[in-house]
């Protein structure tokens, strides 16, 4: 009985400590993450000369508005802002859409060729965006819709990882309730519509989240896409604005964290629907 009684508070004392050092370990790692980020915030506020001072120091003497200020009246930052908004949200709306009707007939119907062409979508995806970015750039300029936002939205309408995420999900739904559903007379667009599109509403908000970070985070493309300053996308603006004012780093940072803010705020403000897309993925018939 005495060794027992002695077992429990070494075991005790273990098991905090085991705490203690995965709290300390998850802290730093925190910390590594968070640390480009709050350098990236305090510079903004910085002088020029703060910023590219050696040795380089987090915090400086004095503060100023002066980079916000500059940047909002060097470039059209607001038009920046407005491409930037049409685009990322038409493509998470119509991708989101489409991928979801594909994914829903990967998932649950049966039809000819069904997974040749599913293995088909598959492998586009290691095929990187320069090896086909030339003759994109070709047929949307051929379509006459270049420098335009269907020309920016309507290649982007759809993506192989979005079909693989719906149907991933859809698969793990119980077959009964669209067996019920077509005895009650629906229609197989009805039961996706009025059945299975609300149940994989986690689903769809962390794919259209997804879908909005890279959209709105994107460079090379709406680069490419756009012809004229009044189209670019903030991404392409800031990197036209670096390279014409390489010296002025200040104000760069300032943009950089004015076209993150919006995608801090929804990723605040929609984190749990994550954690509801893992546990619903993980559900079996």
């Amino acid at each position: 009985m005495e060794a027992s009684t002695a077992i429990k508070p070494i075991s005790k004392k273990k098991q905090k400590t085991k705490q203690i050092v995965g709290k300390l370990i998850l802290c730093i790692v925190i910390l590594l993450v968070a640390f480009p980020f709050l350098w990236l915030l305090i510079s903004s506020f910085k002088y020029e000369k703060d910023i590219i001072s050696f040795p380089p120091k987090i915090f400086a003497d004095r503060y100023t508005l002066e980079n916000y200020t500059k940047v909002w009246t060097t470039i059209p930052l607001m038009d920046y802002i407005k491409n930037t908004v049409i685009f990322a949200g038409g493509v998470v709306i119509t991708s989101v859409f489409f991928d979801s009707l594909a994914g829903y007939a990967f998932a649950r119907m049966h039809f000819k060729g069904k997974s040749a062409f599913f293995y088909f979508v598959m492998i586009t995806m290691m095929i990187p965006f320069q090896v086909f970015m030339i003759p994109l750039y070709m047929e949307v300029n051929f379509l006459g819709i270049i420098d335009s936002y269907p020309g920016l939205i309507i290649p982007r309408m759809t993506t192989a990882f979005g079909i693989f995420m719906m149907r991933s999900f859809f698969i793990t739904l119980p077959k009964d309730l669209e067996e019920a559903a077509r005895i009650d007379g629906l229609n197989e667009f009805s039961i996706f519509l009025k059945i299975m599109l609300p149940l994989s509403k986690p689903t769809m908000l962390s794919l259209g989240i997804f879908t909005l970070m890279n959209s709105w985070n994107d460079l090379l493309y709406p680069l490419i896409m756009t012809t004229s300053s009044k189209m670019r996308t903030l991404p392409a603006g800031l990197a036209l604005f670096t390279g014409q004012n390489i010296s002025f780093y200040g104000p760069v940072m300032a943009g950089t964290v004015i076209s993150m803010l919006p995608l801090l705020i929804i990723y605040m403000f929609a984190q749990k629907y994550f954690v509801q897309s893992t546990a619903m993925s993980g559900m079996k018939e």
